[in-house]
């Protein structure tokens, strides 16, 4: 399967970047991640994420199979374009508006509500601590290659927030994200072939029945 392939390669592009030969003394480390002081590519915190990073490429092809499989029913389809929260709260709705997203590399926006949504159900605090500080690493630092828009407003407030990280230290943040999603993304998905094609598709399907 594609996921499987494409693990393989990362974890071959992992070994060689750990096996690479040291550092000149003086010279900087490539790949330092933030949280790891000793400035080493082989520390526990890093090769975890790289792990979880890979974890949740696979489980995004495996979700956007199931999507494909399951096929949302014409009902279905017309409910989304009457409520945005109807289409979020449904999984084949928010696989296929991701498809959309991805299409206009804004699919993070979608992935950073998901993650604070799974944050907000958390109660044990060793988990929310760790979670809150992902969400942090992977959509709010201004050293993330997946940042979301955020105001400076808000975005001063999460970084106060991390010395005592809460499930709730990112709705400010995730209500700003909906918004922008509601307003701009959501109307062009309604408009757009990924959108409409699916919706002609049932529609036929319904007539030939």
């Amino acid at each position: 399967m594609p996921c499987s392939v494409s693990g393989v390669e990362m974890r071959k592009r992992q070994a060689a970047h750990i096996e690479a030969p040291p550092q000149a003394p003086g010279q900087p480390r490539p790949n330092t991640c933030c949280l790891c002081w000793c400035g080493c590519c082989k520390c526990l915190w890093n090769e975890e994420r790289m792990e979880r990073n890979e974890r949740q490429t696979c489980t995004m092809m495996d979700s956007i199979d199931a999507a494909e499989e399951q096929h949302p029913s014409l009902e279905e389809l017309l409910s989304w374009a009457r409520s945005f929260d109807m289409m979020l709260r449904s999984f084949e709705g928010r696989e296929i508006f991701r498809e959309f997203l991805r299409s206009e590399y804004s699919e993070d926006n979608l992935l950073f509500w998901l993650a604070c949504e799974e944050l907000k159900k958390e109660t044990n605090p060793s988990v929310v601590d760790e979670k809150a500080r992902i969400i942090y690493e992977d959509y709010v630092s201004i050293l993330s290659p997946k940042e979301v828009s955020l105001d400076s407003r808000v975005r001063e407030g999460i970084n106060q927030s991390l010395a005592e990280p809460s499930n709730a230290m990112y709705e400010e943040a995730q209500l700003q994200i909906y918004t922008l999603m509601h307003r701009d993304s959501f109307p062009r998905f309604l408009n757009s072939s990924v959108y409409r094609d699916l919706l002609a598709s049932r529609r036929r399907t319904c007539l030939d029945t």
